[in-house]
């Protein structure tokens, strides 16, 4: 299949397996029962069984016969070609890790695409890496992509990030983003317990939309049926009905009853992702485009569309196609606003800024609707925007932009008179390294439902409760000048995680005083402070049980260390020695010759000169060689770290000329005394 055929494969979540279906070309002839047909032929799944059933040795002996390999990827290919991916994926691992055959690209990339397409990121990983290892050129952007996911989806965040950045410096696109900066999270994000809930299928379970105050509707794709049930190939699962559960009084968010929701709603193929008018008279969902049978557009394509019903004497009339539908494009996952004026989907229409994008029309008086306005780019990005919930002051909605912590995450943005603020992402625990998405909050702020497929869960995609808890993790303190003790307004506190990625930063107030909000429980972060006029600052802060840190902290005026009298920038002695017979930095040293670097910084007129010792341990030639590459070496450090060359007037090695003690040669002293002789000393020439 062309690969252009699949752009809209992660759009409408059938479970995140069933998202990344395109829903495109699936007619009758590929939905078919899990037994023999009446010629007797073997199915897909049976010949699977066969297979499986084999002992090791056996599978073994097989698979290494002569031309079974060739015959078995052939097998493989025409799956794979039917977009049966359930059924290649497992005869390309047989291939690949049994059999002698040559791992080609072509056969890792379909191994990798077919346990992608199903949600194994593990194993879809482990061909995506070893093609990327052997055949880095043969990686095309959309599997790029999905490899990249695969890295997040198996914890590899930093590699993802490397790879990403290189995807982008290819096809020379901003980097900005990915710049030292984590996935920024909501700023006021609350602790919060989440339970997977007990009306889970081992099918997707996906999509959950508030229905009448005491019930959710949500998308599944369980196998309700008492005879043979008809199967969507791609998932080897049922084609997703729209159902309908109870809500607990218990507000535990607990489901229970669960039951079809509409005979004329659910048809033979898929439904799924609803929306409710605020009378609860008007549904909205997604569904195959098709009347008698599936209808194509200009490139062959069964797209899909948005569906309208109106309820009426109790029962859903057949549904009708929303006006701003396309034969050519699909549309789907509509969210109505609370006061009822206003629809948000998603769409993958020309003129968009990635592979889907999230569009909103008005729901007019009359029923009829204006026309799509696309949100733009600060909440649309390149990659695919899914799932929109709209509330009175926020819009929820999932994406798989750069950076995020799994595939899809859940991302919240506030609005008011149609203005959109910061996109912020929810982070963790609604967030995992998999999929997380079509969120949705109660009225109160405090507790919903959202769909994932991250580990520990029923089935592909499980359907979560989530109830917030009050987060009082936090850091505070109060910045203060070290030598007055007087507090310094307007430094910059900055808050980096363990892995250093910046994640906030503030300004100290006119009290000195910073806060950072919302924090993990128990963590590990970094405080960095900066102010003009002194040196930067350093502090490891762990958090504890949610409570408050105090972390107050001091700042060294730079001025400090600059001695006017000895026209001398005075270092601390201990820190800018030399091992014996070394003249290489060590990190001790550089982090000190970071505070003459700052005092260059902040001087910009001074020039200095960089004299280095020896003891006199050696001979005199060797330690004048020596100190004289221990000057230079720290020269070129200074100058590494962005200061100009002209401003180091000289860098010279002494040896052993100007010993600070009586450890000349012929006397005998001990170790410390012979390190105070290895020195370097920073000198004035201008100012």
């Amino acid at each position: 299949m062309n690969k252009p055929i699949l752009l809209f494969f992660m759009l409408f979540a059938l479970g995140i397996h069933s998202q990344e279906v395109s829903l495109l070309q699936f007619d009758d002839e590929n939905s078919t029962a899990i037994a023999q047909n009446s010629a007797g032929t073997t199915s897909p799944i049976d010949f699977i069984k066969h297979l499986d059933g084999l002992s090791d040795r056996k599978l073994l002996q097989f698979v290494r016969k002569k031309g079974v390999a060739a015959k078995l990827i052939q097998k493989a290919d025409e799956y794979f070609d039917k977009m049966w991916y359930a059924e290649a994926a497992r005869i390309y691992d047989i291939v690949l890790e049994k059999s002698d055959e040559k791992h080609t690209a072509e056969l890792l990339g379909k191994a990798g695409d077919s346990h992608y397409y199903n949600g194994n990121l593990e194993k879809s990983y482990k061909w995506y890496n070893e093609l990327y290892q052997t055949y880095p050129n043969h990686f095309s952007d959309d599997r790029f992509f999905k490899y990249t996911h695969t890295l997040k989806g198996t914890g590899k965040y930093q590699r993802a990030a490397q790879l990403t950045k290189l995807f982008r410096q290819r096809r020379d696109e901003p980097l900005e983003e990915l710049e030292n900066v984590a996935t920024p999270t909501w700023k006021s994000t609350a602790l919060v317990e989440i339970k997977n809930l007990a009306i889970n299928s081992k099918y997707s379970d996906f999509a959950p939309m508030y229905h009448k105050g005491s019930e959710v509707v949500f998308a599944s794709a369980r196998d309700s049926s008492f005879l043979t049930t008809r199967r969507y190939r791609w998932t080897n699962q049922p084609f997703l009905d729209l159902y309908v559960a109870k809500t607990k009084d218990d507000d535990s968010g607990s489901l229970f009853g669960t039951k079809k929701f509409s005979r004329k709603i659910n048809t033979k193929y898929h439904e799924a992702s609803v929306a409710f008018s605020p009378d609860q008279k008007t549904l909205y969902f997604t569904r195959n485009n098709y009347g008698k049978r599936l209808k194509r557009g200009k490139n062959g394509i069964n797209h899909l569309k948005i569906y309208q019903s109106q309820l009426i004497n109790g029962d859903w009339a057949d549904a009708v196609e929303v006006p701003f539908n396309s034969e050519n494009y699909s549309t789907g996952h509509p969210s109505v606003s609370p006061d009822g004026t206003k629809m948000y989907f998603v769409s993958d229409m020309p003129g968009g800024y990635g592979q889907t994008d999230i569009y909103v029309v008005d729901i007019l008086e009359n029923g009829s609707f204006s026309e799509p306005i696309n949100l733009g780019g600060e909440i649309n990005s390149s990659g695919k925007e899914m799932f929109p919930y709209i509330t009175e002051n926020m819009l929820y909605f999932s994406s798989n932009r750069a950076m995020g912590l799994g595939g899809l995450d859940v991302y919240k943005v506030e609005y008011d008179n149609n203005v959109f603020g910061a996109v912020h992402n929810l982070g963790e625990p609604i967030n995992s390294r998999r999929d997380d998405f079509s969120y949705i909050v109660d009225d109160s702020g405090e507790k919903g439902y959202f769909a994932s497929n991250r580990k520990g869960g029923k089935g592909d995609d499980d359907i979560y409760s989530f109830t917030s808890i009050e987060n009082r993790n936090a850091i505070s303190g109060t910045i203060k000048d070290a030598k007055t003790g007087e507090v310094i307004e307007g430094a910059q506190v900055m808050l980096y995680n363990k892995e250093k990625l910046l994640l906030a930063q503030v300004d100290s107030d006119t009290d000195g005083n910073y806060r950072f909000e919302g924090l993990e429980s128990t963590s590990d972060y970094v405080l960095k402070i900066t102010k003009k006029g002194y040196f930067e600052k350093d502090s490891d802060i762990r958090t504890k049980d949610n409570i408050t840190i105090e972390a107050n902290q001091s700042l060294e005026p730079i001025k400090e260390i600059i001695d006017n009298e000895k026209r001398m920038v005075n270092l601390e002695p201990e820190a800018i020695y030399f091992d014996f017979d070394r003249f290489d930095i060590k990190p001790k040293a550089a982090k000190e010759l970071d505070k003459l670097v700052a005092v260059l910084k902040e001087y910009e007129d001074m020039v200095i000169k960089i004299e280095s010792h020896t003891d006199a341990i050696g001979s005199s030639a060797y330690n004048k060689y020596l100190s004289d590459k221990r000057a230079k070496s720290t020269r070129d450090y200074i100058i590494s770290q962005g200061v100009d060359p002209s401003r180091i007037a000289s860098a010279i090695g002494y040896g052993e000329e100007r010993l600070l003690n009586d450890c000349a040669d012929g006397q005998r002293c001990p170790p410390d005394q012979h390190r105070q002789n290895r020195r370097s000393e920073f000198h004035i020439v201008s100012q």
